[in-house]
């Protein structure tokens, strides 16, 4: 009998979750009035695990203390009640490829207000971008709207991806090509860099349908979908959870790596996951981050176990 019962525990466990064999479609519909900004959901317990865990890696104890490191990761396992957890923040970082996702917001504000035509064109570059990072194609897209109207949207009080009062965040100052304009961030001096925390609030926004409107996070989260680089948080997610859809941007140049991801699975994988890393062994930092985050959010079994409903439920059988 009780050798039943423990084989039962664990799907029952998932049911008390209330854990389905489909994740729920993105954007999440969540009301106004549950909906709370990024800047709410910070969640002490996580903090404490993810600062933790870091801190067990030398390198990453050390990266992080020179801030030459930064995690980013939300929990939307609970769509009213995400927790978020950071390191290094606020921390400008030079990001390579991964404010593409600024490009690809731009583009969209210009189709929302006229000023950029939707083409197949400009949606194959889009998609070429954003899932293989083509420089060419964002360089085009550059061009077509411009740095300074790129720039002025970043800025834009309805967006604040960029907040020269705040710390920064993500910027596009120069296309991804060599030559031409160059607008370098008021703060630092990059041309192309990002926070994880304004990262992260770019996910959280696509993922709640609040970037721009339901619609138009629906389109970026599809062009950030089918990943076609499949390095650092890609190569160890489709190792852990082949099954997970996958929405990512990242960015690799010399010694500085980043990547960000949108997690969604079936089971209790709903996360944001968002890191920036200035070091040479980068890439492999990427891809060790994956599983130590994805442990720290995991569903402790023992504490599914201990319901009281779950008791009731085997003393019945």
């Amino acid at each position: 009998m009780a050798k039943r019962a423990r084989q039962l525990l664990i799907p029952l466990s998932f049911l008390l979750l209330g854990m389905a064999a489909e994740p729920p479609p993105i954007p999440l519909s969540v009301a106004d009035g549950f909906w709370r900004p990024l800047s709410e959901c910070g969640d002490p317990a996580l903090q404490w695990k993810l600062e933790h865990a870091v801190q067990k890696n030398r390198l990453w104890k050390s990266l992080t203390e020179q801030e030459k490191m930064a995690v980013g990761v939300i929990d939307l396992t609970d769509p009213h009640a995400p927790r978020f957890a950071e390191i290094n923040g606020g921390t400008m970082m030079y990001a390579a490829s991964l404010p593409k996702v600024g490009i690809l917001l731009a583009a969209q504000v210009c189709f929302e207000d006229g000023s950029l035509k939707a083409t197949e064109p400009i949606y194959d570059d889009l998609v070429a971008m954003i899932r293989i990072s083509d420089n060419s194609a964002a360089t085009r897209m550059i061009r077509r709207i411009g740095l300074k109207r790129i720039g002025d949207i970043l800025m834009d009080p309805r967006y604040r991806f960029y907040d020269k009062d705040q710390g920064g965040g993500i910027w596009v100052g120069r296309a991804y090509a060599s030559g031409g304009e160059n607008r370098p961030d008021p703060i630092k001096g990059f041309c192309h860099a990002a926070t994880v925390t304004q990262v992260c609030r770019f996910y959280y926004l696509l993922a709640t349908g609040r970037l721009i409107s339901p619609q138009r996070s629906s389109q970026m989260l599809e062009v950030l979908s089918m990943p076609g680089i499949h390095t650092k948080f890609v190569d160890a997610l489709q190792r852990i959870a082949p099954e997970a859809q996958l929405y990512r941007k990242s960015g690799s140049w010399k010694v500085w790596h980043s990547d960000s991801t949108l997690v969604w699975d079936g089971l209790w994988r709903r996360y944001i996951l968002v890191s920036m890393v200035e070091h040479p062994k980068g890439d492999g930092i990427m891809r060790e981050l994956v599983p130590v985050v994805d442990e720290i959010l995991k569903p402790k079994r023992a504490v599914l176990a201990a319901s009281p409903a779950a008791r009731t439920s085997f003393h019945r059988r």
